[in-house]
């Protein structure tokens, strides 16, 4: 089953839009929801779960060790790549500090910002990186990539391990220039991906889609704005699908669709 990066700007409603979808394909799926949006502190809450004892960066001996590491390897072979996993593992393989889990969904975080001065996001995006690429999905299983705003995990290739990029598109311009360079990115990439619109009304749904279209960006499916959503968010509550649950279910089969042709 399909391995999903979700992008888009700040405040479009990515990591919203992962717990929403995580929770819809709880019904009949694993899934694994892949934190890896150094900054933002509450999809734990969205998805209503704890977070894991430990992020991906401290089981491999923190920040500093990952970068270190990322260097020798700079200045041996000229490259980032560093098998921080010697080989393609399962869900049910990953250790238990590194994963909290809530029924058939589980969370990893790859790593936060905890002190000020940290440095980069080198090490993150390294190990994003090359922990998709060896994760395998078995059948009945999703994994959900909640990324950090903008298109920084493009040009760090997190996107080389996933089958889908799919760009949350909020009513902004910044949204819409944003969505148009990160689907010329994933093109690039050979990745496919589509556009969700998430938080229009009437009026801005057809317009977030005609300028979509106009650049080349698919439109696969659209959330209205949702006062329950907003309140759940505004208090810190776990979301629930609600009336968006039969959209979402839609737009999984499209995906596991796709991939599966692309599979096959």
């Amino acid at each position: 089953m399909p391995k999903l990066l979700v992008s888009g700007r700040g405040g479009s409603g990515k990591s919203t839009v992962v717990a929403l979808l995580a929770r819809t394909l709880a019904r009949s799926a694993r899934v694994l929801v892949v934190d890896a949006d150094e900054s933002n502190p509450g999809l734990e809450r969205m998805l209503g779960m704890v977070p894991p004892a430990k992020g991906l960066l401290d089981y491999l001996g923190g920040r500093s060790a990952v970068r270190e590491r990322l260097l020798a390897s700079l200045q041996r072979e000229r490259t980032e790549r560093v098998p921080f996993f010697a080989a393609p593992f399962r869900v049910e393989d990953l250790p238990a500090a590194c994963v909290s889990r809530d029924g058939p969904v589980g969370l990893v975080r790859v790593g936060k910002i905890e002190r000020a001065m940290e440095g980069c996001a080198c090490p993150m995006g390294a190990v994003a990186r090359e922990f998709l690429k060896q994760l395998t999905v078995a059948d009945r299983e999703w994994v959900l990539v909640d990324t950090e705003a903008g298109v920084e995990h493009f040009g760090r290739g997190v996107l080389e391990g996933v089958d889908f990029v799919l760009l949350v598109v909020d009513p902004s311009h910044e949204a819409v220039l944003l969505a148009e360079k990160a689907g010329r990115l994933a093109a690039e990439a050979k990745k496919p991906f589509a556009a969700l619109l998430n938080r229009v009304d009437a009026e801005t749904g057809p317009f977030l889609q005609r300028a979509l279209q106009e650049r080349g960006v698919p439109v696969w499916e659209t959330l209205q704005y949702s006062p329950e959503v907003m309140r759940a968010n505004l208090v810190g509550e776990a979301l629930d699908p609600g009336t968006f649950r039969g959209r979402l279910e839609v737009l999984a089969e499209d995906l596991a669709r796709l991939v599966g042709r692309a599979g096959g």
